[in-house]
């Protein structure tokens, strides 16, 4: 699962890292602790190319008759998306990229708390999450919502020590554009669904104070000692 993540580049990182062609009214600030429900930058590509939209993080299906539903679907197993009623449209047609710098994943203590980790790359400073994006209209004011999912996948060697899942990262600019290319075969795009390497990863504590989606702040990202000697159950930081 993906439930939290962080995205504190500029527009211009984006533009750059992800050689967009339009982010006409887009306007971004740091989030150091992008939750559910919230908008989100999003590339995915139009005829013109790729471009950058802001959506909200909760994928909502043409068919839904609630919005609500969108927080019961911010993430999408990679495993079954291409044939689930929710996410089968969209997996043919309108795939995307979420860009990332860091994602949390709490890890239940023997004591039973939970204590927070930010995992990132450690070569991909601005992650490529691979996601998938809808367009729902409003019955009532008629106004067309996009909302976006994130793909996750088994958790690697490294993340399965605090989870059993996380996001699917493609792992270079050819995966990404396979990924985003319109007129790639679905069936053919299986290799890109696989783990991230875990030894491209790196993982440090964090303080709790993530847990509270009301927290936004730069300091919210900072390692903290978690354990005796920066260990937690004997799980040890890869900073």
């Amino acid at each position: 699962m993906c439930g939290r993540f962080t995205m504190t580049r500029s527009l211009e990182d984006l533009m750059l890292r992800f050689d967009l062609e339009d982010a006409t009214g887009v306007s971004l600030r740091p989030n150091y602790n992008t939750a559910p429900g919230q908008q989100i930058a999003v590339v995915h590509v139009e005829p013109a190319g790729r471009v950058l939209s802001m959506m909200r993080w909760g994928l909502i299906p043409s068919w839904a008759k609630d919005p609500a539903v969108g927080f019961r679907m911010i993430n999408a197993r990679s495993e079954t998306a291409a044939e689930k009623p929710s996410f089968r449209s969209a997996f043919r047609r309108r795939r995307c990229i979420i860009p990332a710098d860091g994602f949390y994943e709490w890890h239940k203590t023997t004591s039973g708390a939970k204590q927070p980790y930010l995992i990132g790359s450690q070569d991909q400073p601005l992650m490529a999450l691979a996601g998938l994006w809808e367009t729902w209209e409003d019955p009532e004011s008629g106004d067309d919502v996009d909302s976006a999912t994130i793909l996750t996948t088994a958790a690697n060697e490294f993340m399965s020590r605090i989870h059993d899942r996380m996001p699917v990262i493609l792992p270079d600019a050819a995966s990404e554009q396979r990924w985003l290319d319109p007129d790639s075969d679905p069936r053919a795009l299986g290799d890109l669904l696989a783990q991230y390497p875990g030894n491209r990863l790196r993982m440090h504590a964090v303080s709790t104070d993530v847990n509270s989606t009301r927290n936004n702040r730069a300091d919210l990202v900072l390692p903290i000692a978690a354990g005796s000697g920066g260990l937690l159950d004997g799980i040890p930081d890869r900073g």
